[in-house]
């Protein structure tokens, strides 16, 4: 197991750095301490060869590109104070109203204009172990930030270890309640980005997701998949499914898995490179997305093609508006209480 460090460029006149996690098997994931951003997930194939999977980019100018910043894709980061939309950026919390920052046309989504995903992360640790290279990043949200109430204090664990598994480890505490909901936001192409990933072959384990208005927010109404083309309790291709989702998906499931266990929720299949990703999940559900927005402008600094429907995220996080939705679980955090969530991305090969 192995870790290492290296410059990343400046952040509003503080250093940025980029830390390289390698397991022995030829997996090697970075991470940048700004926005705790996942920039690069490489993995060997059944062929015997090896390509980056995952959406991003080898600077961190790339993240400032003018075409990056226009369409906001939010590659690999870290997403919080509340992931998701938030319907016209309105919560009550404790009998008061906020107002979160809106930057979504009226709804406030991942976390508002400056999320975690455009913050620097300090260091809290980056360690070898015998079985796992670690590393820790913790973030200070003050009372007010984007319009949330509290002072929150959040650690995320980056733990890539020897069964390439990448784990990925939240906690939170507050001061005062507050909605939280923290994800990863990478995106995936399993084929390496040769072609797009309609080709992929997706198991979810999930008997309904949460219908949105026409904001693209939930407002509490769910769907049985059943007899549906959004249903992949069996594997499926994700392409046949586009034939009636000519946009394909922006869906958010709830898993069938009690909330807070973490257990498998889903194994995503590519038959060209033979790569599988297992993902398992603490979290009541997960967006399930396949890159509608995603502008074809996009590429890595060594020509790998990004684009609309050339990538998926399997963005696990409590509900979209979760805190306007009764039922919600956990969309919450209150004083006193530690939030706890772990995601789980397996490769195999």
């Amino acid at each position: 197991m192995k870790i290492s460090k290296s410059d990343f460029g400046e952040f509003e006149g503080k250093p940025v750095d980029l830390f390289t996690l390698e397991n022995g098997n030829g997996v090697v994931v970075k991470i940048t301490t700004y926005g705790g951003t996942v920039t690069s997930i490489v993995v060997p194939d059944a062929k015997g060869g090896s390509s980056d999977i995952a959406c991003g980019f080898d600077t961190l100018d790339g993240y400032f590109a003018d075409a990056y910043k226009a369409n906001s894709p939010y590659f690999g980061c870290l997403v919080g104070r509340y992931a998701a939309r938030v319907k016209d950026g309105k919560v009550t919390v404790d009998g008061q109203d906020y107002q979160l920052a809106t930057n979504d046309g009226a709804n406030h989504i991942h976390g508002g204009v400056k999320g975690f995903d455009k913050c620097l992360w300090d260091v809290v640790c980056a360690v070898e172990e015998a079985d796992a290279a670690v590393l820790t990043l913790s973030l200070d949200s003050p009372d007010g930030d984007e319009g949330f109430p509290g002072n929150l204090k959040v650690e995320v664990e980056y733990r890539l270890n020897a069964e390439n598994e990448l784990r990925i480890h939240y906690s939170a505490t507050t001061d005062k309640a507050s909605p939280v909901s923290l994800t990863n936001h990478t995106y995936f192409n399993l084929n390496g980005f040769s072609d797009k990933v309609l080709d992929h072959t997706l198991q979810l384990d999930s008997d309904k997701y949460l219908v949105c208005d026409d904001t693209g927010v939930p407002l509490g109404e769910e769907a049985q998949v059943a007899g549906t083309v959004t249903d992949f309790n069996e594997p499926k291709r994700v392409g046949d499914a586009f034939e009636e989702l000519e946009m394909g998906f922006e869906h958010y499931y709830v898993f069938k898995k009690p909330v807070g266990e973490l257990a498998k929720v889903a194994t995503v299949t590519e038959p060209t490179s033979g790569r599988t990703l297992e993902v398992f999940s603490s979290e009541p559900g997960t967006l399930f997305y396949t890159g509608r927005y995603t502008s074809d402008e996009l590429r890595r600094e060594s020509g790998a093609q990004f684009g609309q429907f050339r990538a998926f995220c399997v963005e696990t996080s409590k509900y979209p508006n979760g805190p306007n939705i009764e039922g919600a679980p956990n969309s919450i955090l209150k004083p006193g209480e530690t939030y706890d969530d772990t995601t789980v991305y397996k490769f195999s090969w």
